[in-house]
Parts: C-alpha cells; sequence; structure tokens
C-alpha cells in the first residue's frame, strides 16, 4: 500500500484535457489515486519543472512473431555491430543484474534495426515508452508471437491477427456465404489468437500473388477467387463493428510503394463506407505520378481525404534515414523490391496458407530522390493532418526506421528551424518537390502526448491507460524540459510502469514483466464445425490445440497480468 507522490511537474494529459498545468501526482499499487494535497506519503520524487505525461503507446512496431526472427538472423552484422558493453550473468530472465556499485547492468542483447527481445523491452523503457503492439500475427503463428512478445520485458504488449489472405476467409467469401458466419470467424479467430484486433495486409493481394498476380487493385477481381479487396474490405470493416471491437480493421492497403497508390488509398478509405477504418504506415501508400521522375508527393491529397472523412484514423510510418530491415506479411510487394535489397539478401515465405512475409534489408540514404521524398511526405501527412487524435506516430519499425528514432521524429515535429536544416541536406530535386518549407506548423507538447499517448490508448480501447488521471495505471513517464526536444524525449528522469520505478535519466533500474491487452468479443460458435472440418482437411496443426487458453497467454507472457479489453458498447 505504498502511496507515491510525484511533486510539482507539469502534466500534459490531454484525455483529462490537462493542458500544461502544475500539479502533484499520486500513485498506490499500480494506480493513480486522487488524495488530498496534505496526505502523508512514503516516498516523493521532486518533479518541480519537469514534463509528465502518460507512458508511451507505440500502436504499430513488429517486436514478435517469425518475422522478426528472420530479420534478426538475416542481420547478423547489425547484432555484431550492438552488442553489449557489459553484461551480466544470464540468471533469471528479467532478475535487475547490478555490479558493486548497484548501476545496473544489461542481460545480453542487442541489435539495431531489429534489437532482441530484451533490448527491445528496455529501450522503450528508457525512453518513457510502456507499451507496444505487434500489428501482424498469423494465426498459425500466434503462439511464437506471444512467446515473442512474452519475452519482451517491461512493457505492456499485444497483435492484431491477420485475416483476408487466409484461404478459408476468401473460400468462404467467394461462395457469398452468409455474413454472419464470416463474422463469426473473424470473432472465433480473434478470441483463438488473443488478439486485440485484426489487420490485413494489401486485402486478397498476398493470396492473388500464388496465382501470378503481381498486383492486385482496389476492384480488380482476384485471379481465383474473382472477389476484389473491396469486399475483403466491406466485409472486415462490417464485422468488425458488428463485434463491437475497440480498434478499427487495421488496413496495409493495396499498391504500396508503388507511384500513382494515393489513388487506390483514397479507395480504400471510402471502401469501409463510413465505418471506422485504420490505414496503417500511410507514407507508403500517399504517392503521386508527377514530374520528369513520375514520382510525387500525394501527402496533401492524402491529408485532405483523411481531413474529409471523420471515420479513418492512420498512423504514418515515417522513414529514417540509415540501415534498417524491412518485413512484412505482403510477399507480393516484398518479392517486387527484393532487387532494392541492401545488402542483397532477402526471404520471401508462407506458412499454412495463412499468409506469409517478406524480409529484406534496406538502408534509407538523403542523396536519394525517392528517399528524400519518402521522408518529406511522411512529415508533411503529420503537419497537414487537422485532428492528431487521429494521427498516431510510427516508423512501423523496422520498416521505415527503428522505433528508437521517435525522439529524432519528435523533435522534427517541434521544431521548424530543425526541419528545415535536415531538409536541406537532401537530394536537390527532392526538396524543390516538397511543400515542406512552406509548412510553419510545430507541434505542441500537448499535440505530442496525443500522438505518441492518448491517441493510440483511445484507438485501441485501453481506457485505463494513455492518461493520467485517477484509476489510470500509474504508467508515467517524466522528462527534463530541455529545448532540445531530441535529448529531451530520450532519456526521461523517471519512468514508472504500473507504479514501480523502471527507469531514471535513460538507465534502467528494474525490470518486472509487462502483461497482455486482448479482447474477447462473443460470436456464435457453431462456427467450430466449419473450421474444424477445413483443419482437419487442409492444415497440419490439430484444430483440437488452435486456441490459446486464459492460462497459456499467461505462461507465453512469463506470468504477465492478463488485460482484458471491453468490447464497445
Amino acid at each position: 500500500m505504498t502511496l507515491v507522490r510525484l511533486k510539482g511537474g507539469t502534466l500534459f494529459d490531454p484525455i483529462n484535457k490537462v493542458n500544461g498545468e502544475r500539479r502533484d501526482l499520486t500513485f498506490r499499487d499500480g494506480r493513480i489515486v486522487d488524495v488530498p494535497a496534505t496526505t502523508p506519503v512514503d516516498r516523493e520524487y521532486d518533479a518541480t519543472g519537469m514534463i509528465v505525461m502518460a507512458g508511451g503507446i507505440d500502436l504499430h512496431s513488429h517486436i514478435g512473431g517469425g518475422k522478426t526472427n528472420l530479420s534478426r538472423l538475416l542481420l547478423p552484422e547489425d547484432h555484431r555491430a550492438d552488442a553489449p558493453g557489459a553484461v551480466a550473468p544470464r540468471e533469471a530472465a528479467y532478475e535487475a543484474a547490478r555490479d558493486d556499485n548497484g548501476r545496473y547492468l544489461r542481460l545480453p542483447s542487442c541489435g539495431v534495426c531489429t534489437p532482441g527481445t530484451l533490448a527491445t523491452g528496455y529501450r522503450y523503457a528508457e525512453m518513457g515508452y510502456t507499451a507496444a503492439f505487434e500489428p501482424a500475427m498469423m494465426p498459425s503463428n500466434a503462439r511464437h508471437t506471444h512467446l515473442e512478445m512474452g519475452d519482451t520485458p517491461i512493457i505492456d504488449h499485444g497483435a492484431y491477427v491477420m485475416l483476408g489472405n487466409d484461404e478459408l476467409f476468401l473460400q468462404m467469401l467467394a461462395a457469398r456465404d452468409d455474413f454472419e458466419r464470416l463474422r463469426d470467424y473473424v470473432g472465433w479467430t480473434i478470441t483463438a489468437s488473443k488478439a486485440l484486433g485484426v489487420k490485413v495486409v494489401n486485402p486478397g493481394g498476398i493470396s492473388a500473388f500464388k496465382f501470378n498476380q503481381r498486383s492486385l487493385d482496389v476492384d480488380e477481381p482476384h485471379a481465383h477467387y474473382g472477389i476484389t479487396p473491396r469486399d475483403v474490405l466491406r466485409t472486415l470493416t462490417r464485422a468488425l463493428t458488428e463485434l463491437r471491437v475497440p480498434h478499427p480493421l487495421h488496413v496495409h492497403t493495396s499498391n504500396l510503394g508503388v507511384p500513382g497508390n494515393l489513388a487506390s488509398t483514397i479507395a480504400t478509405m471510402d471502401a469501409a463506407d463510413g465505418l471506422p477504418i485504420h490505414l496503417t504506415h500511410i507514407q507508403f501508400h500517399s504517392y503521386g505520378t508527377e514530374g520528369s521522375r513520375k514520382f510525387s508527393s500525394g501527402a496533401r491529397q492524402i491529408a485532405e481525404a483523411v481531413n474529409a472523412r471523420p471515420n479513418v484514423s492512420i498512423d504514418v510510418g515515417q522513414i529514417i534515414f540509415g540501415q534498417t530491415v524491412t518485413a512484412s506479411g505482403d510477399t507480393m510487394m516484398q518479392f517486387r523490391n527484393a532487387p532494392l535489397a541492401r545488402p542483397h539478401k532477402w526471404v520471401v515465405g508462407d506458412i499454412e496458407c495463412d499468409a506469409g512475409c517478406g524480409v529484406l534489408p534496406f538502408r534509407y540514404r538523403e542523396q536519394s530522390y525517392v528517399n528524400a521524398l519518402q521522408w518529406i511526405i511522411g512529415l508533411e501527412i503529420f503537419l497537414l493532418v487537422d485532428d492528431p487524435w487521429r494521427v498516431a506516430m510510427t516508423t512501423d519499425h523496422p520498416n521505415g526506421g527503428p522505433f528508437t528514432s521517435y525522439p529524432h521524429l519528435i523533435r522534427l515535429l517541434m521544431d521548424k528551424t530543425f526541419r528545415d536544416e535536415q531538409l536541406a541536406k537532401l537530394h536537390p530535386e527532392a526538396q524543390v518537390a516538397s511543400a515542406l518549407p512552406e509548412l510553419k506548423r510545430e507541434f505542441s507538447l500537448y499535440e505530442i502526448a496525443i500522438i505518441t499517448r492518448a491517441g493510440p490508448a483511445r484507438l485501441l480501447g485501453l481506457r485505463d491507460r494513455g492518461h493520467l488521471g485517477a484509476g489510470a495505471a500509474a504508467d508515467i513517464a517524466v522528462y527534463r524540459d530541455e529545448p532540445d526536444r531530441e535529448r529531451m524525449f530520450t532519456s526521461p528522469a523517471y519512468v514508472f510502469k504500473d507504479g514501480e520505478l523502471v527507469a531514471r535519466d535513460g538507465t534502467l533500474v528494474a525490470t518486472p514483466t509487462g502483461g497482455i491487452h486482448f479482447v474477447a468479443p462473443e460470436f456464435d460458435r457453431g462456427i467450430e464445425k466449419t473450421l474444424r472440418a477445413y483443419s482437419d482437411a487442409n492444415l497440419a496443426s490439430n484444430f483440437a490445440h488452435a486456441a490459446i487458453s486464459d492460462d497459456e497467454a499467461c505462461r507465453c507472457c512469463r506470468g504477465g497480468r492478463l488485460l482484458p479489453v471491453e468490447c464497445l458498447t
């Protein structure tokens, strides 16, 4: 029953409409509590002159599953170059090992582009993040995904299960099966895989690639099933709405990376017919064909489309210059991009006709016209979309760049002078093609709190996260108010996870186990008869073991708490 007070901090808490108010914050047993200022406390931290926000929430970060491990295996040089300087004996997996002076020593884990599981948890916590969500979990690989996330210390986690390219769904859709049966299939898949939502990657396109189609536009028929991506999108958005799943359908749209794809991106928004839909890493889907190079920014058109459609939310997928590795379920596009791999090595695969992945290293270069314009497009979208509640800050880790780049991205959004300095380093033709110099907007701390905390929590239905109100989880980041916002957001003075101090001045002091967020919608379990028959006839796995129980989920995340998310009323 220890009562802890943060004294004198300046709070930014958009969910509760607190914008830069100086006040104390108290918490007990992992929860924020409202107590009189005169109440004695057991421990007090001086936050005078510091900025206090809820812990950061990354709603799209590839941190678990087969493709993440393939990414690590494909770039061993990245891990060798980032070997820890000081490591402790491998005792219990997450016990804090300390030297004689009490200084924290990391357990062995490394990597920049795709860090190991331990390093992933460490680095998120060190910069004030307390939750991250894997956006591409295949049903047949759900256990592996949960084990990877469960091996990631400190932060809470969850995943979106992939549908819309799996054979059974497409068979049922092509046969014009009753919508209710498709809806129940979606509900069963979410529940069985312990998912927080549904992701569709290149709707129908991954399957079409197996039938030698090299692209699939929104209203183009699948070569084998005859259905279109629009059919997939309408079915899944309606299913999630009727199942009352809080997070909208998470969509990786058609034609990723293709010049002129802004038209199919806007068509995807309209395919939802006004129902909630979330378009992910939209920077990769915002390209025009103007100019001599036939590659131009479609950011203004995309931002105008988002502004005009209140049912649409997005995350950006900002690219960051330097080496990374791209890991995606979009095998069609990854196969197309394989010649661009740097270093030149790649993997493309498929699992159980559920879906697959493509993994290839990539190096974003400032003097590449295309890469420079991609960087510009991402920032233009951030600055042109009016409502920050419908924009989440992501780099599509690791595809656009590592999540550890977030402090740098925050500075780009908050500091126009710095942004212009970086723009001046880029390919000169990209600078000329940019609207960025005209955009004078600078994000405030309040808006940064929205796009990194409050907004993602609301989009995911996490009612007790992303804010600092009474009853919320005591996931708290305290930053020194420095003019250099990159430095400020890199090393918080204090980070608390469920009320426990886990990092101080960018150094870990504790490594608790995070919990797992998931949703369990109601559906007709009669659908299991169809699923069992399909599994017995086509799959290698035993249907009796398909669903992950609560007990097994708890074991997968090393005893971390189960954090069920309520369905919408």
